[in-house]
């Protein structure tokens, strides 16, 4: 079982869900339950799959999580663009939230390179 709390992605994880929240909360209306919840669902896949990989019994089974949380970024970077090209977001917001997930995006693979070795 690994301290989650402590890790360094997931805090950084929590900081990108906060700033896709604020960020969401000024789209449209009628985007609630479209785009706005596929995006903020997005984002809080990734600290939560840290989480409950980390709850794991295995560094295997935390590898697998740590995979999905990775694949919830690519996913979450992907309905920012569909969101910057309806012009919900400006280049400079896609920008700052891109920034974030790539170092999510790099943190999480240099972990999971780590323990694969140990795997």
């Amino acid at each position: 079982m690994h301290k989650y709390k402590e890790l360094k992605l997931w805090q950084k994880s929590i900081d990108l869900v906060t700033s896709v929240y604020l960020l969401t909360s000024s789209f449209p209306q009628g985007e609630k339950f479209g785009l706005v919840s596929q995006i903020n669902r997005s984002a809080v896949s990734i600290p939560s799959n840290i989480a409950e990989g980390a709850g794991r019994n295995s560094d295997k089974e935390f590898i697998q999580f740590l995979s999905i949380a990775h694949a919830s970024s690519y996913e979450l970077e992907t309905q920012l663009i569909i969101s910057k090209n309806l012009n919900y977001l400006s280049v400079e917001e896609l920008n700052h939230l891109i920034e974030q997930i790539e170092e999510v995006q790099k943190m999480n693979y240099s972990i999971q390179s780590k323990f694969k070795q140990k795997v």
